[in-house]
């Protein structure tokens, strides 16, 4: 693609694919004792690109699973995709299984002129543990609508259909999709791809650096007005709930940063970055979710946003017999006050 050749001089070498060397990045305290430690890399991003802090492993290979998503749908706008708005972040998102989710997914397959069954992700009951126990209830089964990829996998079809190209194998690596797709993770990020698998939804996966998916979050963040990138980071701004659900935190932390773009992934993944190119990742070693959002958090307010508009999202409670008696804290590394 023309606009990926532009940027290909830059394009660095894949990371090197070894055991990362993450170090401690939380701290689980019960009754004034830690109990436990999460290990993890963290990178902050300067606005002029440069790495104003880094802890653990930012340059070993990693799988950013669903924190790729807005660079997957900056691909696919740029591939001729025509969404805009709520349907657009619905694209870039691991949705809640919420019904304007699964309402917002059947838009997209009739713009697309396909159904439900040309989906090729995995069914799934929703991801949100209140409408996953509504489901329940009410004897529905696991669909690929519900699953949190749908929106992804509906953009994708829509996207093949424009092009010409088959649907059948559009989650094939091979596929025109998939190496268009491949093409804009190597331009954003600003590196080769590692190692290419396959994710949970079943789609492609692509390896790179916890550094590279700060680059590439500041990338969308910084592109002029009415470019792909620019059109990605507004539509999930403005439709957070879309890109995640009601009741997620990242959709809570966009809501709460002015301009801040942010997205969550599995295994303790999250990136995050604002107007002026201030970025952060975060890779939980464990994957513990509970260690992610305090960490992240504790990042952008090392890339200097006003802890008071994070103070929500710095910790988690830890409970005993009902009571609070302690939290989940990040390590002192990364707090803005200790140095």
């Amino acid at each position: 693609m023309s606009t990926t050749m532009t940027y290909a001089a830059s394009i660095a070498a894949a990371p090197v694919i070894r055991e990362p060397l993450h170090a401690p990045v939380a701290q689980l305290v019960r009754g004034g004792v830690v109990e436990g430690v999460h290990y993890g890399s963290v990178v902050v991003l300067a606005a002029d690109g440069s790495v104003d802090l880094q802890i653990g492993d930012i340059e070993a290979a990693f799988y950013p699973r669903s924190a790729l998503k807005p660079v997957q749908a900056v691909a696919m706008l740029r591939a001729g995709l025509p969404l805009d708005g709520e349907l657009l972040s619905l694209a870039a998102a691991s949705h809640s299984g919420e019904e304007r989710h699964l309402a917002g997914t059947r838009r997209i397959l009739e713009l697309a002129g396909v159904t439900e069954d040309d989906l090729r992700n995995v069914p799934d009951l929703p991801y949100d543990p209140v409408v996953r126990d509504a489901w329940i209830r009410e004897v529905r089964l696991p669909s690929r609508l519900a699953q949190n990829c749908s929106g992804k996998h509906a953009a994708m079809l829509m996207t093949a259909r424009l092009n010409g190209w088959s649907l059948d194998d559009y989650l094939d690596p091979g596929h025109p999709l998939q190496q268009a797709i491949a093409e804009i993770v190597e331009d954003l990020t600003g590196q080769a791809i590692a190692q290419v698998t396959v994710d949970g939804c079943g789609a492609p996966l692509f390896s790179v650096s916890l550094h590279g998916l700060a680059r590439a979050a500041a990338r969308i963040t910084t592109a002029p007005a009415g470019t792909p990138e620019a059109r990605v980071a507004d539509a999930m701004r403005e439709h957070a709930e879309m890109a995640s659900g009601s009741g997620r935190d990242v959709a809570a932390l966009m809501r709460a940063v002015p301009g801040l773009l942010t997205k969550d992934g599995f295994e303790g993944v999250q990136m995050a970055a604002l107007p002026d190119g201030r970025a952060v990742a975060v890779k939980i070693a464990d994957g513990a979710d509970r260690a992610r959002g305090p960490v992240a958090a504790a990042a952008l307010a090392r890339a200097g946003v006003a802890p008071a508009l994070l103070a929500e999202f710095g910790s988690v409670p830890v409970l005993g017999g009902g009571a609070v008696v302690g939290g989940l804290r990040p390590a002192r590394v990364l707090d803005p006050l200790s140095g």
